[in-house]
């Protein structure tokens, strides 16, 4: 039997999604916790990997039992009163055999979020900087990404993909009072691609580089030619999305 777990955390004390040998990631306390509600041990496959520090407003995992779980709620409610504060499972969703929690997403969504001011509730939540930057532009840039696929130059280097295509459906930044958001969705990212997105967006913000120097970033499919990666607290992993019939 195959069972999706809804989740969330706050990313700060964990070094990101992934189960290591010499650090503490977030697969690492749910599955210990799943071993210890279901008393037999639990490998979990995540919908989508976060690095250290950032965050994850929903996210998912799949695995699988040998029976059914009589109880899905309890075993929710059990899970939440054994994990820390900073993780919070939402809910557990029975699926195909064959149902992949990275596989069958159709699209994931990212924020990255900036604050204008000094904020104590968003500490390690949002990166705090200087109203000093040129939307507009910023804008324009994030506007290329919806006419490109190839997104080698935003990678980390050494990773292990088929390739560096990516169709992203959603590319704009948000300014209000105190905050600046930029928001993105696509049917797959690289390790690495927003927080280097961004970093490179700043530049332009910053004024820098130029817009078409922005393209040139991009055609020239080398990460060296980006900015430097934006901090992680200021990353939040906000959607995963599945076809409306995988859970029905």
């Amino acid at each position: 039997m195959r069972y999706f777990l809804e989740f969330s955390y706050r990313g700060t004390a964990y070094n990101g999604w992934q189960k290591q040998n010499n650090a503490l990631g977030i697969q690492q306390v749910l599955e210990e916790a799943l071993a210890k509600v279901l008393r037999m041990p639990v490998e979990l496959t995540g919908s989508s990997r976060t690095d250290a520090g950032v965050h994850a407003e929903q996210q998912f995992a799949h695995f699988d039992l040998p029976e059914p779980v009589s109880d899905a709620d309890l075993l929710v409610y059990k899970l939440n009163a054994l994990i820390p504060k900073d993780i919070a499972v939402q809910r557990m969703i029975p699926v195909g055999d064959e149902v992949h929690s990275r596989f069958a997403a159709t699209h994931r969504k990212y924020e990255y979020r900036f604050t204008y001011q000094k904020n104590p509730f968003l500490t390690d939540l949002a990166t705090q900087m200087r109203r000093n930057l040129d939307v507009t532009r910023m804008n324009e840039a994030a506007a290329l990404l919806l006419i490109h696929h190839d997104f080698e130059s935003f990678s980390k280097i050494h990773t292990n993909v088929n390739n560096f295509r990516c169709t992203i459906t959603e590319s704009r930044w948000v300014e209000s009072d105190e905050m600046l958001v930029f928001h993105v969705k696509a049917n797959r990212f690289l390790r690495g691609m927003v927080r280097a997105l961004v970093g490179t967006m700043l530049e332009v913000g910053r004024q820098k580089i130029n817009v078409a120097d922005f393209e040139q970033v991009i055609l020239s499919r080398n990460r060296k030619n980006a900015g430097a990666q934006a901090p992680a607290e200021g990353l939040f992993l906000v959607e995963v999305g599945y076809p409306d019939s995988l859970f029905n």
